[in-house]
């Protein structure tokens, strides 16, 4: 039986300085859109625990990008959000990175070191 504890990390570009109701609907976008990239089997588990997310920041569109490459490396399941530039950054803006549902120690491998959002 699997004991480990799961967590979605969500990732967003600091730099852009989105509203926080900007930031939020990205952070929304990107938990969804990894989500659908996790193994059925993750999800559950990761439901059963509470779906614990958490939130943090980058400050530029390079660091966002190594991230989703170490995310890529570790199998782990991953989704970039570009934004559709209806209100506050032009179309397909790079805005925020999901990371998860997977086990928490193997997102915490490249994320330990960022700051909450």
């Amino acid at each position: 039986m699997d004991t480990s504890e799961y967590k979605q990390c969500i990732i967003i570009r600091a730099d852009l300085k989105l509203s926080r109701g900007k930031a939020a609907v990205q952070a929304a976008h990107a938990s969804l859109l990894s989500y659908e990239h996790a193994p059925p089997r993750d999800r559950a588990r990761w439901k059963a625990q509470g779906q614990k997310k958490v939130v943090l920041r980058v400050n530029s569109l390079k660091e966002l990008y190594e991230l989703k490459e170490m995310a890529d490396k570790l199998s782990l399941p991953s989704a970039i959000v570009e934004d559709a530039g209806l209100t506050e950054v032009p179309p397909g803006t790079v805005t925020a990175l999901g990371i998860g549902p997977a086990s928490a120690d193997k997102i915490d491998t490249i994320t330990k070191d960022l700051k909450l959002l």
